[in-house]
């Protein structure tokens, strides 16, 4: 068991430009959007610019690759975050290496694209779906993830905002070209933290304040969809 902890964890240092920490971790994600019940044999498929498409049940991950614990932080694009977050499951960088190179063999891969089960999806650059703190989380802090958060697998990516961090991770899809981008348009390819990459046409800076003004809102419709599951 390896534990890593990145360079975005909370603690007493300050936090990346623009957030604020809040002392709870909400669910956050389109408004309004209910979570997926959880499959009774719950698997990750990759796709697309390979030569073998490939389906991975859950239960076969940790077997395939040696589980990782991760402590970090999760960065909100509306400017809340949540720190030292304890996760749990494998590096998306060994499972790339260890069983999607040599099983499926992409070629010219430049993006992935992460899908979940609850239709959202989110387009990384390969450079930063590689990093070496980027992991397919099944637990965490210290107990299986729930619905709330994701169950039964999240992509965790803690130097990317948090729309990057796929819920309910269903597929990998592999593109050896950038597709579109999703989230309505306001999806930052890169969407790294330090750089503040909330937005690919608007300065990060100048919606920090319309952002924060969203989540009361965004916190109860979530609140209100997750109730009613």
């Amino acid at each position: 068991m390896e534990t890593a902890h990145p360079s975005t964890s909370g603690g007493l240092r300050s936090l990346p430009p623009g957030q604020h920490r809040r002392r709870d971790f909400p669910r956050f994600g389109q408004p309004g959007l209910r979570p997926p019940a959880v499959p009774d044999h719950p698997a990750l498929a990759v796709t697309g610019a390979v030569e073998h498409e490939l389906r991975v049940p859950l239960t076969e991950l940790d077997r395939l690759v040696p589980r990782i614990d991760l402590v970090a932080d999760l960065h909100c694009v509306t400017t809340w975050t949540a720190t030292d977050l304890h996760w749990s499951g494998v590096s998306l960088r060994r499972f790339w290496e260890q069983v999607v190179v040599p099983r499926c063999r992409p070629a010219g891969a430049v993006a992935v694209i992460a899908r979940g089960r609850d239709g959202v999806r989110a387009v990384l650059d390969l450079r930063d779906a590689l990093a070496d703190d980027v992991m397919l989380a099944d637990r965490l802090d210290g107990a299986p993830l729930d619905n709330l958060h994701g169950a039964p697998l999240r992509l965790v990516s803690p130097r990317q905002y948090g729309y990057k961090n796929i819920k309910h991770l269903c597929g990998i899809e592999v593109c050896d070209t950038v597709p579109a981008l999703g989230y309505s348009g306001s999806e930052h390819l890169r969407a790294r933290v330090a750089q503040e990459e909330r937005h690919p046409r608007i300065a990060g800076r100048l919606l920090r304040l319309p952002y924060r003004a969203t989540i009361p809102l965004i916190a109860w419709l979530n609140r209100r969809s997750a109730a009613s599951d």
